[in-house]
């Protein structure tokens, strides 16, 4: 923690002002140009903006300043599906889980394959989540990591196996583990972690099989997908007045007639509606906090490796500059960057809903 907190002090910047911001309706819902959609904006950005670490907004509409990336390979855990640029978070997020890849290993499992963390700026994506916009969510492969380091063709390639038999929604025994269950319980006893989301299958598995203390259980709860990772989730981090907290998970394990629903039919219909646009892709800037326009302004580092967070394998390397924006430690100095277009992309998920007791929702599409 003490490394951490020197680590936020040499990446501190002078507060970004909002003063500038242009005025929008946060009514409007017609549909919006390519070009003028969040996704697209901060889909484009490269690298995080420089400035003192926080989140904005909630998790499924929003953004962050200060991002720092987690080393593409370290000791404990390699990072997947490079090619998204997603390895980045609030340093909080990116410390958690550089302590969870070693913890982990110490309780027996291989290391953590890292996906999706957030982008270097945050905001809604271009493809996939509808959270994971404020840096403080990511996901973790149920595949333990390899005895070698993966190429970049591994990488992108390398597929995730599904725990979950996709007919009866039930985890497949043959591939199940202890050391599953535990890998998740190591997740839950972080205090910072509040939610970690599972397969409704994976969660009827713990409720199962888990004795003795079953407190933990409280923070894993059960959503579409994630059959073959978890998502975990940690809360507002101090310095962030702007982040909005998600509700409360209450004090009952979760193994009740919430979980019960799951086994329905009624939360694996059909989607009546498949092609209407999801919130993300009506999304424009008037709908995210004001803030988020002075992210995107910002000035960023002059590489991804001067905002890697230490403790991976990568090396941190700064460029010298002679102006006054030059800092000491990790950080690179303040300079711009040129902003370079990525392809669009329209698929997404709904927006996540509360994790109280489930009512009927439409299952989400890819």
């Amino acid at each position: 923690m003490k490394a951490m907190m020197g680590f936020l002090r040499r990446t501190s910047f002078a507060a970004l002002g909002l003063t500038t911001l242009l005025s929008f309706t946060t009514q409007d819902t017609r549909p919006a140009a390519a070009s003028d959609l969040a996704k697209t904006l901060f889909g484009s950005e490269e690298l995080p903006s420089l400035g003192n670490p926080q989140s904005y907004g909630f998790y499924s509409k929003g953004c962050f300043s200060g991002g720092v990336a987690i080393a593409t390979d370290g000791p404990t855990w390699q990072a997947m599906r490079l090619s998204r640029n997603r390895r980045w978070g609030h340093p909080a997020m990116i410390a958690l889980i550089e302590k969870f890849s070693r913890d982990a290993v110490a309780d027996g499992w291989p290391g953590l394959l890292l996906g999706d963390i957030s982008q270097p700026r945050g905001g809604p994506m271009l493809t996939g989540h509808a959270s994971h916009q404020i840096g403080l969510d990511a996901d973790i492969w149920f595949t333990p990591m390899p005895d070698h380091r993966l190429s970049a063709r591994e990488r992108e390639n390398m597929s995730a196996v599904s725990m979950v038999n996709e007919r009866t929604h039930l985890v497949k025994d043959k591939l199940w583990t202890s050391a599953h269950t535990r890998l998740l319980r190591r997740a839950a006893s972080y205090p910072e972690v509040e939610r970690i989301l599972v397969n409704p299958g994976i969660k009827k598995k713990l409720c199962d099989t888990v004795t003795g203390d079953r407190s933990w259980l409280n923070k894993v709860r059960p959503f579409w997908g994630h059959d073959y990772h978890f998502h975990v989730r940690i809360g507002c981090q101090p310095g962030s007045p702007g982040c909005k907290p998600q509700q409360g998970t209450g004090t009952s394990d979760g193994c009740d007639k919430s979980l019960a629903w799951w086994f329905t039919e009624e939360p694996w219909r059909p989607n009546k509606n498949p092609d209407a646009p999801k919130a993300r892709d009506l999304m424009t800037m008037a709908s995210l906090p004001k803030a988020c326009q002075a992210v995107l302004d910002a000035p960023g580092p002059v590489s991804a490796e001067a905002v890697t967070y230490p403790g991976g394998s990568a090396a941190v390397s700064v460029a010298a500059s002679p102006g006054p924006a030059t800092v000491q430690g990790a950080m690179a100095p303040n300079v711009l960057r040129p902003k370079a277009a990525l392809p669009l992309g329209v698929n997404a998920f709904a927006e996540t809903p509360d994790m109280g007791v489930p009512l009927p929702r439409p299952r989400p599409t890819n």
